[in-house]
């Protein structure tokens, strides 16, 4: 079967890093598979509440208004998130679920849903088709199940933005023993595959910048899309009022107000 080596592949920059991001993308026809596939298992692929990214009525916004009201925050993420899952993990997962699968269907899913960067690599979920958001949602739910638990238990909120872990709590130190209780957790429902990327994590307190998902929670507990933003709002506007936008950074102008109006009105 071809379908694994259907894709256009290019590497785009990771923000705030010197490194690539690989990006494969599915043909017309793959895709189109892909996308009726999705359509398909919507309905019997389980995703956690916790779990933001890729649902109807979740945004980024939802995700970081669970986090107002709080004093202390945790910012984690996973590592290589959507490469580091393979068929193997996948169908673990849904083994787990109930859902039995003929090995007809597993050939066929493997090899319509993941793709091979080359000949002799492994089959791993692709960061750019259609139907790999549902089934990296589907593979964390089991996951998100026991961190759920164990956070609700000491008085910590939970939320997960594709590879984004944030936690948020009102009791002082309480973040500190999370990371270590991630690491126990973690083999556990990902085979080994999935890691945490230590660079990433970060504490912080209020009183201190403190952003999920890319908004900023203010000390009085409202989102906010940051000075940083309105700055550059606010030269964007001058220079188009002078004649000096182009229309490129136009369009960047309407979508940073409709962003801003969405998260914070008030601007």
């Amino acid at each position: 079967m071809t379908a694994p080596y259907r894709y256009k592949i290019y590497k785009i920059a990771k923000r705030n890093s010197d490194k690539k991001r690989t990006i494969a993308h599915p043909s017309k026809e793959l895709k189109f598979i892909q996308r009726e596939i999705t359509e398909y298992l919507t309905d019997k692929l389980p995703v956690h509440e916790c779990a933001f990214a890729y649902k109807k009525g979740s945004s980024i916004k939802t995700n970081a208004q669970v986090h107002l009201h709080t004093k202390y925050l945790l910012k984690m993420d996973f590592e290589n998130f959507f490469p580091s899952i393979t068929p193997r993990l996948f169908f673990s997962k849904l083994r787990l679920a109930n859902i039995d699968l003929t090995a007809d269907d597993k050939v066929l899913l493997e090899n319509i849903l993941f793709f091979k960067s080359k000949r002799n690599s492994n089959l791993r979920l692709s960061i750019g088709a259609p139907s790999s958001p549902l089934i990296s949602n589907f593979v964390m739910y089991f996951w998100d199940i026991e961190v759920q638990e164990i956070c609700s238990k000491i008085g910590v909120n939970y939320t997960r933005y594709a590879d984004d872990l944030t936690f948020s709590t009102n009791n002082k130190d309480v973040l500190f023993d999370i990371p270590d209780m991630l690491e126990n957790v973690l083999p556990k429902y990902s085979l080994g595959r999935i890691r945490i990327n230590h660079e990433k994590t970060v504490f912080s307190s209020k009183g201190h910048n403190r952003h999920v998902t890319g908004i900023t929670l203010t000390n009085d507990n409202k989102l906010s899309i940051g000075r940083e933003r309105k700055r550059k709002i606010s030269a964007m506007i001058h220079h188009f009022i002078n004649g000096k936008l182009s229309t490129d950074e136009y369009n960047k102008l309407v979508g940073l107000l409709a962003f801003a109006k969405n998260i914070e009105p008030s601007f």
